[in-house]
């Protein structure tokens, strides 16, 4: 399993000693040949091979015992059998580039985390709390939803929350990638691990620092560091058939010339060897690279699966579209105007918790509309309410319950030219239909992009999964140019078209609701909206997109089919440069030092080309 931060700094201080020694006793061994003493220079090779050596059998040992057969055998081999033969000097040489190309390794596997462990080092600590009017400093642990939070300028926003009073300017690099700071309206959402590069402003928070998105991300981003890629394990189980190849052949060279300095020489140029090297930091780079476009990817195992995803099965609500009702359009009866129509129905809607009533509130928002506190409200769960605003009887919801509160003219009567499916709320004053509001969940204005860009990145199949009626997701799905739209599923439905569509390629599933939780797991790869889907979404899939928007997604799926081909392409290359060069120590064209001097310029190359995966 790749080492997480901290025990990578150790492995780092473990190889950098054991460079030092090899490298001492190399020097120490050509001053002592200068010096015409070539039994000390034999001695110094030998002392200073010896404890990388037992470093690397030490290794070997732990990796056993888990049940691991590493190519690390074969740098075991070459340096005990140098030490055997008394080729000290190749001992050293190997001893020297196996600890230097283990050091390369992690240097390597640091830089490709550092955008995944820069997230980990903007966790806020504490924050500037309201208390009546005065402010005191609070660990975030303490903070709940409704706090107001005073956001000074250059802090890291704690918690999630909406932006009160006046407007903020935010930077979301961290969260986006993007350079360019976003201004957040009073009342928009400013996201945990945001930082406020604007004047200080209020942030009310929607919910505790624990639950927040930043938290999330970071637990994410812990659980990313700490797996294991397919390609990875595939290295290792390859690496039991590279030992046999390459003892077979160091056997072969000193069977058919009775030289054992050729089989030394073999087993030297096999050491250490790109299958081990080249996956795990192409991986972990491309995991970084994802990250930095706002993508978050659980492990090396989901990106690469992500790279050969075929068909997207995509949830409607909340994921193609907005998630939320907005009002679309607004109509009125004579003696009313549209304005005081939402207004009443705003103002009743006050006393409820219901999504729909606060999409009204929130319009009444955004048009400045002054709303009346209500008194005496009565609410049928489902259905509607009333209740009295500015003194007069009000009455606010679906058709069927306002038509009862009525004298006059029914809700029916404003539906003309309108589809059957959308949906209304209905509004009434002291009996009286007063009008109508439109409501509808908006596509996404990306989501035809996302389509679009899905598609040149290598999907050939797109099939709409949604649990509304089937005529919306037909009309949604049409406007898309979906290959297929399914509408009325149930979690069991959803996992069902996932089985099916799996059974002509991968899939990939895009949800952002409990509901789409069972599906995500049983897709190859699940990715929620993170930003705003729920906490079962996010643990149930792959990957997850930091932001409320799509685009990220087709950019990841080009990053992460790049970072494979990266991967392939290093093993593919460095196994076959450390074949031929194998080959040509058992025609006896390399000496042991040799050999190795070639194999690290090797390793070094793939290393080098797997950090491409970083651009």
């Amino acid at each position: 399993m790749p080492e997480t931060v901290p025990s990578l700094w150790v492995a780092a201080f473990r190889h950098y000693a054991l460079v030092a020694v090899a490298t001492l006793g190399l020097a120490a061994g050509a001053g002592f040949w200068l010096l015409g003493r070539p039994d000390w220079s034999s001695v110094a090779f030998a002392l200073a091979t010896l404890p990388v050596l037992l470093a690397l059998l030490v290794e070997i040992a732990q990796s056993l015992r888990r049940g691991d057969v590493g190519l690390d055998v074969v740098a075991a081999l070459s340096m005990s059998a140098a030490l055997l033969f008394g080729e000290t000097l190749a001992g050293n040489v190997v001893a020297l580039m196996y600890a230097g190309g283990q050091l390369l390794e992690i240097f390597a596997q640091g830089r490709a985390r550092r955008e995944m462990t820069a997230l980990l080092g903007r966790v806020a600590h504490s924050a500037m709390r309201y208390r009546g009017d005065e402010l005191d400093e609070v660990p975030i642990s303490t903070i709940v939803a409704g706090d107001r939070l005073l956001i000074r300028q250059g802090e890291t926003l704690p918690v999630d929350g909406r932006v009160a009073v006046s407007a903020a300017l935010l930077d979301l690099s961290a969260l986006t990638g993007e350079s360019m700071p976003q201004q957040v309206a009073p009342g928009g959402e400013g996201l945990s691990g945001a930082t406020s590069v604007g004047s200080p402003f209020e942030l009310v928070a929607t919910r505790p620092a624990a639950q927040s998105t930043y938290a999330a991300i970071v637990r994410l981003v812990e659980a990313a560091q700490a797996s294991k890629a397919p390609m990875v394990r595939l290295a290792d189980r390859y690496a039991i058939w590279f030992l046999a190849f390459t003892v077979a052949v160091a056997g072969a060279a000193w069977a058919l010339t009775g030289d054992p300095i050729r089989a030394l020489s073999v087993l030297v140029v096999a050491t250490p060897c790109p299958l081990i090297l080249a996956v795990p930091v192409a991986i972990i780079s491309g995991i970084s690279r994802v990250a930095r476009v706002g993508v978050l990817v659980k492990g090396g195992g989901i990106l690469e699966t992500l790279a050969r995803i075929e068909i997207a099965v995509l949830d409607k609500t909340g994921t193609l579209t907005h998630g939320q009702a907005t009002v679309s359009a607004i109509r009125a009866t004579e003696g009313f105007t549209e304005d005081e129509v939402l207004r009443l129905a705003a103002s009743l809607d006050q006393a409820s918790g219901h999504v729909v009533a606060a999409a009204l509130i929130g319009e009444a928002a955004r048009r400045g509309l002054l709303l009346s506190a209500p008194r005496a409200v009565d609410e049928k769960a489902g259905e509607g309410l009333t209740g009295l605003v500015d003194g007069r009887k009000i009455a606010v919801g679906a058709d069927k319950y306002v038509a009862g509160q009525l004298t006059t003219l029914p809700p029916s009567a404003l539906r003309d030219g309108l589809p059957p499916d959308v949906m209304t709320v209905a509004v009434s004053s002291e009996g009286v239909l007063a009008g109508l509001i439109v409501l509808e969940d908006r596509v996404r204005d990306d989501a035809g992009q996302l389509l679009d860009a899905l598609r040149s990145a290598g999907v050939r199949r797109m099939v709409l999964a949604s649990g509304d009626r089937d005529p919306i997701a037909q009309s949604v799905g049409k406007r898309l140019g979906v290959d297929a739209a399914v509408g009325g599923l149930d979690p069991e439905g959803k996992v069902a078209i996932i089985r099916r569509e799996a059974a002509t390629g991968p899939v990939m599933m895009v949800g952002d609701g409990v509901n789409d939780a069972p599906a995500l797991a049983a897709a190859d790869v699940g990715v929620a909206m993170g930003a705003r889907g729920t906490a079962a979404s996010s643990e149930a899939a792959g990957v997850v997109l930091l932001v409320d928007e799509l685009g990220p997604l087709a950019k990841a799926i080009v990053i992460a089919k790049r970072t494979r081909g990266i991967a392939l392409q290093s093993v593919v290359a460095g196994l076959g440069l450390s074949v031929i060069a194998m080959i040509a120590a058992a025609f006896g064209y390399l000496s042991p030092v040799e050999g190795a001097l070639i194999q690290e310029v090797i390793d070094v190359a793939v290393i080098l080309n797997a950090l491409r995966a970083l651009r």
